[in-house]
Formats: structure tokens, sequence, C-alpha cells
């Protein structure tokens, strides 16, 4: 066989090894698809999102001039906010999930131990601004209290105001509703605004839902929307996600490639 041929039987080798490699672990292809790189692209790179992020914090600070002239709050003032995607960008780990075919919670520890997230656009300037009113500022996060202190940690290395330990509230348990933390808040405080890039962020009626119950429960909240709920921008996951997988994370990556096909709307 001359070295020409070998070479030549040699990548069409390589090629059918690739090619059945993906075929026999499809999650590969799906976990690290162009789905996500686009989400992850979009918050990195366009200016449009961070044009939505500044539309939501200045919309946010307008909310705030109309809270102080309601006389009628005698409690002291809170803004709740989620962390994730909604005050600290984490897009470099979903570009790390990308790019190596990885999902959560493979390597989230080993991101949230960097504690070098940065700030959503506009979240920084917006808290302070409404920490020098008087707003005390809570956020309840559904991250593991293992990460407590690096979570601190990244906060105040984002420049975002943390004025004691008791403000950062973390998941509790196998426990994902962030309700009764929220009910907790509000024993001491009056909300005048909710944060966050979930629907759940603002109220438990979204939890577990499918993408119907979803689409009513906005209907029924529309006059809450830029006014006490504050909706940061987030495709790259999220319950929108979830709910097209019927609520199941452990959907083989094969099914969940073919339900995202089957929601597209076309013509």
């Amino acid at each position: 066989m001359t070295k020409r041929l070998f070479f030549a039987v040699l990548l069409l080798v390589s090629a059918s090894m690739i090619t059945s490699c993906v075929k026999c672990h499809p999650e590969r292809e799906e976990r690290g698809g162009r789905h996500l790189e686009m989400a992850v692209l979009y918050q990195q790179r366009a200016a449009e999102y961070k044009a939505l992020c500044y539309q939501a914090f200045n919309m946010a600070a307008l909310m705030l001039e109309k809270d102080l002239l309601n006389k009628d709050i005698t409690k002291k003032r809170a803004l709740v906010f989620d962390i994730d995607e909604t005050v600290l960008d984490n897009s470099p780990y979903e570009a790390k999930c990308a790019l190596e075919g990885i999902s959560y919670p493979e390597k989230w520890k080993d991101w949230c131990q960097l504690a070098k997230a940065q700030a959503i656009p506009g979240a920084k300037d917006f808290i302070s601004v409404a920490h020098k009113k008087g707003y005390t500022i809570i956020y309840i996060s559904n991250r593991k209290p293992e990460l407590y202190e690096k979570t601190k940690e990244n906060l105040l290395n984002a420049g975002l105001v943390l004025d004691n330990d008791s403000l950062l509230m973390m998941r509790e348990g196998d426990d994902n509703s962030k309700e009764p933390r929220r009910l907790r808040v509000l024993k001491d405080y009056h909300i005048s605004m909710l944060f966050g890039d979930n629907l759940a962020d603002f109220n438990a009626a979204y939890e577990n839902k499918t993408m119907t119950q979803r689409d009513s429960l906005t209907q029924a909240f529309k006059e809450e929307f830029g006014k006490r709920f504050i909706v940061l921008p987030n495709a790259m996951y999220g319950d929108w996600e979830m709910a097209l997988y019927d609520n199941n994370g452990k959907m083989p990556a094969e099914e969940k490639a073919q339900k995202r096909k089957e929601y597209l709307i076309t013509f």
C-alpha cells in the first residue's frame, strides 16, 4: 500500500469512528449543541442583551421613585434579587458546557469557587443607588449552602451591596421553592420589587408548571411586570426550558432535541 493510499484509508476510518461516536453518544452533540452556543453568544456578545438589562434596571429606577412616594408603607423597604443571571453573569460556565459537552452540575462548583462572575449590566449601579435611598438589598438564591462563602465573595468582588450575612439566603435542603424565604422576608420588610430571570423568582405559582400554565399565569400577572416584577433575560437555561421537557431534566438527550424541534412554530 502506498503512503498516500494509507493516509486516505486512515482518514476514512477516523471519520467513521467520529460519526459512530456521535451516534452512540448523541448527548455529547446535544449538550454542547448549537442551541446552547447561540444562547451563550447572545448573552456575551449581543448589544441587545445589554440593552435589555439596562432597560430592566432603568424601569426599576423609575419604580423606586414611585414607591418612595407611597406613605402607606410602614415597614422597612427591601428589594429582593435572585443571583444567577440576575445580578451575576455565569455565561463563562455555560460556554464551558457548550465547548466540552457537559452540563450542570458538572464543573459548576469549580466555576463558583473562582468567585469571578461579573455583574450583570446595570445591576451594580442600580443596587448602589437603591441602597443609598434606604432600601435593604436581599439576595435569595438556589445555590447550595456549601457555596455560601464563595457566593458572598463573588457578590462583593463584583461591587454589589451586601450589608450582612443574613441578607444572603441560600437554598434550604432539597427544596427549590423560594416562597418560604420570601415569606420570612415579609415578616420584617415590605418587598417593593423582586428581580429575577426565572418566573418562579417572583411567585410560587410558577413552580413546576407546564408551558400552557406558565403562559396563563403570565397573563394573570401582566400588570406586575415592569412595576413590581423586574425580569432579566436568560436564554441559556431556566424553567422555560424544563417546561419544554415536561419538567423532566433527566429526559435522554435525543428526546430533548426532538422536543425542541416539535415546539418550533413554522409556516
